[in-house]
């Protein structure tokens, strides 16, 4: 089935993602990278209605949305993820997109976040992802996930009590998505948990700095 994607403000945005992509060391594929330009356009025309976001600039969203979330990529192990606290799909709808042969769940408790990611699931054609609302804490992990995403979800202490329930035992992971690293929350992590590792993330023309912490079970 063939799927047709809304342009974003013409080609600019195409060569914007082009070049983004090329700093950071990325290849994708034309499909895939339709698919981030045709999610940036919905994310662009829902945003009206529904306040998804506070970028209003497509070429931003391709920094602060796209680029901000496909970094983290390398990083991920395993191939069931679930992205709490999604939003509009962030990081959960782009790392879909570039990691295909990967599952996420979406988990949002807002009913318009939901819809949206219903109808980005069924415009761009994604058969890997799967849009639920639910509170955190209420979501039953059946089977456990290898990998528990948040992006500027909460401390590291909550994340880790709303979740808890949601990785595997031993493999799995807690992937939090930060600004500047945590180093106040990492020194009272609770006990059973301990510190994996901090990545300094690359993002291309985003000011400020972005950090992956990775937790694990002890």
């Amino acid at each position: 089935m063939a799927h047709c994607f809304a342009p974003v403000r013409g080609s600019s945005c195409a060569k914007k993602l082009d070049s983004l992509l090329s700093v950071a060391g990325i290849t994708l594929s034309d499909q895939q990278k339709q698919q981030l330009l045709g999610y940036v356009g919905m994310l662009d025309k829902w945003n009206k209605a529904y306040n998804l976001t506070s970028v209003r600039d497509p070429q931003q969203m391709l920094v602060r949305h796209i680029m901000d979330s496909i970094v983290v990529n390398p990083h991920l192990t395993g191939s069931r993820f679930i992205d709490v606290g999604t939003g509009p799909g962030l990081p959960g709808i782009p790392l879909a997109i570039v990691r295909p042969d990967a599952h996420f769940t979406l988990l949002d408790s807002l009913g318009k976040r939901v819809r949206f990611l219903r109808q980005v699931q069924h415009e761009l054609g994604l058969k890997n992802v799967d849009p639920v609302q639910s509170r955190v804490e209420a979501f039953p992990a059946e089977p456990p996930f290898d990998g528990v995403i948040s992006r500027a979800f909460a401390s590291l202490q909550d994340m880790l009590a709303w979740c808890h329930h949601l990785p595997k035992p031993s493999v799995g992971r807690f992937y939090a998505l930060k600004g500047i690293c945590p180093d106040d929350e990492l020194a009272q992590l609770p006990e059973g948990i301990s510190l994996d590792s901090v990545i300094r993330l690359q993002v291309p023309e985003l000011e400020g700095e972005r950090h992956l912490v990775i937790l694990k079970r002890n």
